[in-house]
């Protein structure tokens, strides 16, 4: 990887051992819970201050030419792009500061990244192509993967590319909108069906992945990447083992890559099957890594399939913090426990968890049980989009980190290849469980209309 996020000690400084200071100890994990934490709060104050308060989100909707500059490129709609692009950089900056980095390289990077970030936004915002479900993060890989390999991105573009930065406190927004309520409300089908669907197809990628010797390490990122949420759940494995940062860039291009034929012909099939859609909407939300690229894919199906396809893919997300727990649990004792570390027991496991889920999980319980209803409504828009913005700069920085060459390269390809198989038995037997679970055939079919 081209930007490393930290050292072993998981910290936003990269190269500088010799500036220490109680801020440089602050992990990764802990800024982006601070960011996350302080955004949301922010937020909050507003809206409980205000309950009228309209909250405006950016527009990058767009059909033609003139409605691109009517809606998209008005000055107010730019002013607030900015304005949230603002905040970001001087959050961020500040981590960076004080964790002993180089904030001036920083911000300048972080510029370029934030305007490439948002360019993606807005080509995936055209109605045509959001119509064949291509999302930003397509666009973002992209673009950084472009740069990176014509070898167009200098040094200092590439120190703002902190992928993992930028989407764990993305995470930790997003756990506002990952309700409880609604998984109890969808009943049992979803629960179920997430966690068939991950438990297997993990430990399916893992065992895949030692047949073709790929180091475990490798492999269980991958597993995670593909029984999970894609991206989001490699990083919380990566986090849980203390990974190479090289692999985590290397699996989250796969992702990405991967996902590209995934969102257009898996709706094609659908109805070229004629799946039921509700059917349908099971299996997109338990393949396809994202809940923007199930959205995108079922709304090509139907209504139906878009609400279960969202019901089985939050049903994964909640997942996050229970799979991290076990991944660390399970590394900690199969792994260090056999090479007779004197660290034992749940002191190490708790060591290894990564921090920023803890964020994740209070802002869901927060959301779904203590924030009233109507206040939620309220911010949800926003905070979503501001979550949105803290993954496209993750994919940007993705692009830039990885190059094509490495796919075929690192341990001559066997992880691509273990990848690609485990997400091809991913679809099989997520497919085979939605026709069970939502097709009638164990229950009766889920009543979401």
């Amino acid at each position: 990887m081209s930007s490393v996020i930290g050292s072993e000690k998981d910290v936003l400084v990269k190269d500088h051992p010799s500036k220490k200071s109680f801020y440089s100890r602050i992990t990764e994990d802990g800024w982006a819970l601070w960011i996350g934490g302080l955004l949301m709060a922010a937020v909050l104050l507003i809206a409980f201050s205000m309950t009228d308060f309209k909250f405006a989100s950016p527009v990058y909707q767009w059909t033609g030419t003139d409605d691109l500059v009517s809606k998209v490129l008005t000055g107010k709609n730019i002013l607030l792009i900015s304005g949230i692009g603002l905040a970001f950089a001087v959050l961020s900056s500040i981590a960076i500061s004080l964790s002993a980095g180089e904030p001036g390289k920083y911000m300048a990077g972080f510029t370029v990244v934030y305007i490439l970030a948002v360019f993606s936004l807005i080509i995936a915002g055209n109605k045509t192509i959001n119509r064949y479900g291509i999302e930003y993060v397509v666009f973002g890989l992209m673009i950084g993967l472009v740069l990176s390999n014509l070898n167009l991105a200098p040094a200092w573009l590439k120190e703002a590319g902190r992928s993992e930065f930028f989407i764990k406190t993305g995470l930790i927004i997003l756990g506002s909108s990952i309700l409880f309520t609604d998984i109890v409300n969808a009943g049992l089908p979803g629960i179920v069906q997430a966690v068939a669907v991950v438990i297997v197809v993990w430990f399916f990628a893992l065992w895949l992945s030692r047949k073709l010797k790929v180091d475990d390490e490798f492999g269980v990122i991958l597993a995670s990447a593909v029984s999970i949420c894609g991206v989001s759940a490699a990083i919380v494995a990566a986090g849980a083992i203390k990974g190479d940062k090289k692999k985590l860039s290397y699996v989250t291009t796969l992702v990405l890559l991967v996902a590209i034929p995934m969102l257009v012909l898996q709706p094609w099939v659908i109805k070229k099957f004629a799946i039921p859609e509700v059917v349908g909407g099971a299996w997109l939300g338990g393949t396809l890594d994202t809940t923007a690229s199930v959205t995108a894919a079922a709304q090509l199906v139907g209504p139906l399939a878009l609400k279960a396809g969202v019901i089985v893919k939050f049903s994964q997300n909640v997942l996050i913090g229970v799979a991290a727990f076990f991944i660390a649990a399970w590394w900690t004792l199969k792994k260090e426990n056999s090479q007779n570390t004197e660290r034992q027991g749940l002191k190490i496991v708790w060591e290894r968890f990564p921090k920023f889920v803890l964020g994740f999980i209070a802002a869901s319980l927060l959301f779904s049980f203590v924030i009233p209803a109507e206040t939620t409504k309220q911010v949800s828009g926003f905070l979503n989009g501001l979550r949105t913005l803290w993954f496209a700069l993750a994919f940007v920085s993705i692009g830039l980190e990885a190059k094509f060459s490495d796919l075929v390269k690192t341990q001559g390809g066997r992880p691509a290849l273990a990848f690609t198989v485990a997400q091809l038995f991913n679809i099989f037997w997520t497919l085979l469980w939605a026709y069970l679970l939502f097709g009638g055939l164990l229950f009766s079919v889920p009543d979401i209309k």
